[in-house]
Formats: C-alpha cells, sequence, structure tokens
C-alpha cells in the first residue's frame, strides 16, 4: 500500500516534555525551534533500515487526531504541555492518529498549574517556546486564554489572567505565614503544639493537649521545605495552664 504524501499540512494533537532544556518528544528526542523534525526508524536495525514512517512498522512522528482521544491515552499523564502539531510528507493514517514523516509544533497549550508564579519566572521559562513561532495558551477551567501571540507578544487577557493568580497564591501564602488561634508549631522532637492565642512577645500553645507551652516569637520560623511553622525546645517554657 502507497503510503501518501501530505503536501499541505495536516494538523493533529500531542504532548511533550518542557522544562528548561527545552521541548521533546516523551522518548526524549528534542523538537527544535525553526527546524522541522524529520522521523527516523529505530526499530529496524541498520541492514534492514527503511524510511520513516513505514506502513508495516511503528516508526514515524506519533499524533492524535483529536485532544480528546489523547487525553484518554496513557500519554497524556506524561506529558507537560500540549497543542497542535503540523504533520507533513509521507503520512500513514490511523484510526485514531497518524505517524508522519515531518512535523513542527503550530500551537502550545499550557496548564496553570505547570506555570511559575511569578511574571519574571513565567517570561523567563516561556523563551524556548516562544522561540517556536507558535500561538501559546493557557489550558485553565475547560478554556484557553491566549498568553502569547505570534507577532504581537505577550496577550493582555493571560497576562491578567497569571496576575489574579499570582495575587491570590500570595494572599494564601501570606495567611499560611501569620500566626493565628488554631495554627500549628513543630516543637522539634516534642510534638506538635496548637496555638491558643498570640501576644505581643509570645506565642500560648497546647502540646497534645496535655500541657501548655508558652513560645517566644522571635524563636518561631516558617520552614519552606516542610511549609510549617517550627521552633526549638529551648525556646519553649512548660506552663501549668494555658491563660484564655
Amino acid at each position: 500500500m502507497k503510503i501518501p504524501d501530505f503536501i499541505s499540512p495536516v494538523v493533529a494533537w500531542r504532548v511533550w516534555q518542557w522544562d528548561t532544556s527545552g521541548l521533546k518528544s516523551l522518548n526524549g528526542e528534542a523538537w527544535l525551534s525553526q527546524k522541522p523534525l524529520q522521523a527516523g526508524c529505530r526499530v529496524h536495525t541498520a541492514r534492514l533500515s527503511h524510511d520513516a514512517p513505514e506502513f508495516n512498522c511503528t516508526c514515524g512522528i506519533h499524533a492524535s487526531k483529536s485532544l480528546a482521544y489523547l487525553r484518554r491515552t496513557q500519554f497524556w499523564q506524561y506529558g507537560s504541555v500540549h497543542g497542535e502539531v503540523s504533520l507533513w510528507g509521507s503520512v500513514v493514517e490511523h484510526e485514531q492518529g497518524f505517524r508522519a514523516e515531518f512535523a513542527y509544533p503550530k500551537a502550545f497549550y499550557l496548564s496553570s498549574d505547570i506555570l511559575p508564579v511569578t511574571l519574571k519566572e513565567i517570561e523567563a521559562r516561556m523563551r524556548c517556546l516562544t522561540g517556536y513561532g507558535c500561538d501559546i495558551s493557557i489550558a485553565a477551567d475547560g478554556s484557553a486564554i491566549p498568553l502569547w501571540r505570534k507577532g504581537s507578544g505577550f496577550a493582555t487577557d493571560g497576562l491578567d489572567f497569571l496576575m489574579s493568580r499570582g495575587q491570590e497564591w500570595y494572599a494564601r501564602r501570606k495567611d499560611e505565614c501569620t500566626l493565628k488561634a488554631g495554627g500549628r508549631i513543630a516543637v522539634l522532637g516534642r510534638g506538635i503544639a496548637v496555638v491558643n492565642r498570640v501576644d505581643g512577645e509570645h506565642v500560648h500553645a497546647v502540646l497534645w493537649n496535655r500541657g501548655g507551652l508558652r513560645i517566644r516569637r522571635r524563636e518561631i520560623a516558617w520552614d519552606t521545605r516542610n511549609m510549617r511553622w517550627e521552633a526549638i525546645p529551648h525556646a519553649c517554657a512548660d506552663m501549668p495552664t494555658l491563660s484564655s
């Protein structure tokens, strides 16, 4: 059977890995900006090599016909960015997808969960993606919010969304990092104390519902790795009872 040779690109869907080293297929194949990816066969030996894609092989650049089907595959969970891809050259069509000779990204969709909080970090992280000259959107709540557009750069809608998300994140962090009644303090070597009240110099807390502690505020620190308040034992004075 003759494999169709497409001059006009076929548009399909796929996922990629995306980190500081750039954009890659799930098998580690690098996708370079401004340069189409050309398929090769890794299945057969050099003696039996053939051009990819071969109809009776699994070689070629894989892509799904629909985003809905791609979401149902095992590949979805391993990708950090998804999007549309243009396929051309020799293309083998399957029931739910394609295998192609050449491919290049057409559009990227980023989950808001994988983007950093600050706009400076986002801009640094996106440099490799903007180099492909593709439109970039944020996938959030079932919609696509424009983030970067070829020829015009960052889009207002996307920046507004990220700024709002950043403000919400900082508000949550500020609340988490504020000592108040009901909060928890890990007293190293002794256990978790529950804050009863906070005054100017001390925090009054209950340890394991048994005894009261008075802890010097300046000796309590927020541990960013464990995401909790911590205090060392010598900063705590045992109290027979807690004043209300």
